[in-house]
């Protein structure tokens, strides 16, 4: 007879989830934390051995091209923005999270002067 598996002991069928699912998931503190400290250790070059990544899938270009860089969680701060229409509606044209993309436009131009500065201040 052959010995059947217990429900707690069967595989779990894989989920695709696209970087827009995973961007609106709520994620859980303690799953952020073990990002964190993943992302922690490997910055400091305690990264897993090759043969440990043979059953991940590579990402394709698409889904690399559509990745988005997660920020630390802030208290945003409400303002009202007076836009040209052509920029509202160029912003608008990339899809859902148009104010969010402002708030990450304007953060990457703070820390790019900010780079430049301290550059230009080391001379």
């Amino acid at each position: 007879m052959a010995k059947r598996s217990s429900v707690s002991s069967a595989r779990e069928e894989l989920v695709q989830m696209t970087s827009k699912d995973i961007r609106n998931r709520k994620w859980t503190k303690a799953e952020i934390e073990a990002v964190r400290r993943m992302s922690a250790a490997q910055a400091a070059g305690e990264d897993l051995p090759e043969e440990e990544y043979e059953d991940i899938p590579r990402l394709t270009a698409e889904q690399l091209a559509s990745m988005v860089r997660l920020r630390d969680v802030r208290r945003k701060q409400a303002v009202s923005v007076r836009l040209d229409p052509e920029v509202l509606n160029w912003l608008k044209s990339k899809g859902e999270g148009h104010l969010t993309r402002i708030n990450d436009i304007l953060t990457n131009l703070m820390e790019a002067e900010r780079r430049g500065s301290k550059t230009a201040s080391s001379r």
